[in-house]
């Protein structure tokens, strides 16, 4: 088993696509914050949805790089049972950074609920004035991103010019 870093978008979004919630990290002063969040993904961009004020609202007013990660496919692998070292967690990931943009233009977080509701759903919604008043959009353009599949067989990517291989 080896690691595969995917480097085709195709692949990317299929497994961001394939999760149900992402984790996202911020930084409060010199401490890390990490939250689960339900979220959206559409044309290179990641969107979530809180409350309008609280502690994470009051860390990304000051700063507002994010790093979001998301985690599939989750396989416990061994190579020998008694040997504890030989254990790991197969696994596809996507790590993505950018900077938050809080979207306040009604249509738009009206567009943003629709995106993030699609990831779950395919029934189609109404939302009232107040709902989308009272929610605070994030917009999250990705800037950076790696994609990961851990303990993935080696024979399986052999001559695939999409990926980087690593021991």
């Amino acid at each position: 088993m080896k690691t595969v870093e995917h480097l085709n978008n195709e692949r990317i979004e299929t497994i961001i696509r394939k999760c149900d919630v992402c984790f996202i990290g911020v930084v409060d002063g010199d401490k890390p914050y990490v939250l689960p969040m339900n979220f959206g993904f559409k044309d290179n961009v990641i969107y979530l949805h809180s409350a309008p004020e609280g502690r994470i609202i009051d860390i990304l007013n000051k700063n507002k790089n994010i790093c979001v990660t998301f985690s599939t496919d989750h396989e416990l692998a061994f190579q020998h049972p008694e040997v504890a070292c030989s254990y790991r967690m197969k696994c596809k990931s996507v790590i993505a950074w950018g900077k938050v943009k809080f979207q306040d233009d009604f249509e738009r977080k009206e567009e943003a609920l629709n995106i993030i509701m699609e990831q779950y759903s395919e029934k189609k919604f109404k939302y009232s004035g107040p709902a989308i008043r009272n929610v605070k959009i994030w917009e999250v353009p990705i800037d950076n991103v790696t994609c990961k599949e851990f303990g993935a067989p080696h024979e399986k990517y052999r001559g695939d010019d999409t990926v980087k291989r690593s021991h």
